[in-house]
């Protein structure tokens, strides 16, 4: 094999296909990167059994051919490298790299060694402009579950319905939904799926945070993201996910209005004395016209007011300070309506009345003991 390319744009492959080599595994192979060349440039592949991504670098190729190199040291080389044409040329396992006046020779591994990316068959598929996908995941990942338990809920339900998606996060503790258009749909008018919290998490990385497409395929065991020249390759969660219409309460009794930023300062403030050691709940008491926030622990107390629109009725509740937080911040919105109920009823934050319903964010309470 012997390919030349550009260093940026090497250096941002392998970081890219990087990203889901295992640092440590049974399988030597997977602790690195596949580079394979061909009519059609270079194509560096990760993968660790559970997320796989391939992505094509322009390079000018003199010699077809694949390998397999340690991906640490790979990225470490390569991002080090003067800025200039990187020439890589292989000898058997031998790897020769020359940029500049620098060169490394290193050891590499057969091809055969590393594990074939799962083909994925055509199936439902949509595509949407990539910065509303990554909008979507950043405001839904943090209520993934993290408890293994429950797979199915370690990751993300996709609802495509005409010409929207829903994106769906619960980790027992509080929801997150938001909705967004896509562009196009091909397959059935209305299809499914639960992706992986990790492989959210570099679809999300990958994004550009532009209009350019990203293709999403459901596959019969797993699902494709196709973003520019890069494919990120899943498996999908297979169980039942939660039915998360029939959580969200309706006709709440109490409804509200607050500035988000001026909310998530409040929290904030409050949450000052409490730490992973010193936990101690967020009381919140809703009055008419504002919202009082205190918080005690053993490095003392906390108070904070912030203004709201409507009567909260005098409803003392807590809440979790960092769930909360996390809620608030998310909300893509400057406004927000609160929809509470009881002491013991979630949270809702949703859209001020009249606007877009394009997200919901729940949080449950936490019950409140005399002096907390």
């Amino acid at each position: 094999m012997k390919f030349s390319c550009e260093k940026v744009l090497l250096q941002n492959a392998v970081t890219t296909a990087g990203r889901v080599v295992a640092a440590k595994s049974s399988i030597v192979a997977l602790e690195g990167v596949l580079l394979e060349t061909g009519d059609n440039g270079l194509h560096i592949s990760g993968y660790n059994l559970e997320t796989g991504i391939v992505t094509q670098v322009e390079a000018g190729v003199v010699q077809t051919g694949s390998i397999v190199l340690p991906a640490r040291l790979f990225g470490e080389i390569i991002r080090k490298l003067p800025d200039d044409m990187v020439s890589v040329v292989t000898d058997g396992n031998k790897v020769h790299i020359d940029c500049g006046p620098t060169s490394f020779d290193i050891m590499g591994s057969s091809a055969e060694e590393f594990p074939e990316l799962p083909a994925v068959d055509e199936g439902n598929k949509l595509v949407m402009g990539q910065g509303a996908l990554r909008s979507m995941i950043s405001r839904v990942i943090f209520a993934v579950s993290d408890n293994e338990s429950r797979p199915i809920h370690t990751g993300a339900l996709f609802e495509v319905s005409g010409d929207e998606l829903t994106m769906v996060a619960v980790d027992g503790y509080r929801l997150a939904l938001r909705r967004e258009k896509i562009v196009q749909k091909d397959g059935a008018d209305q299809f499914s799926f639960v992706v992986p919290g990790a492989a959210l998490n570099e679809v999300d990385k990958i994004c550009a945070d532009s209009d350019e497409a990203v293709t999403v395929t459901e596959g019969e065991r797993h699902i494709t993201f196709l973003m520019g020249s890069t494919l990120l390759v899943a498996r999908r969660l297979e169980g039942e996910f939660l039915n998360y219409r029939q959580t969200i309460p309706q006709n709440n009794s109490i409804c509200l209005e607050a500035d988000t930023a001026a909310l998530q300062l409040s929290i904030d403030r409050a949450s000052l004395i409490i730490n992973d050691k010193l936990k101690s709940p967020l009381r919140c008491r809703f009055e008419d016209g504002s919202l009082s926030i205190t918080s005690k622990t053993a490095i003392g107390s906390a108070f904070d007011r912030c203004p709201i629109v409507g009567d909260g009725k005098g409803l003392e509740i807590g809440f979790n300070n960092r769930f909360l937080m996390e809620a608030v911040k998310a909300a893509p919105a400057g406004q927000v309506r609160l929809e509470l109920n009881t002491p013991t009823s979630p949270c809702l934050i949703l859209p001020k009345q009249g606007e877009a319903d394009n997200f919901l964010y729940m949080v449950l309470p936490v019950r409140l003991k005399a002096g907390e």
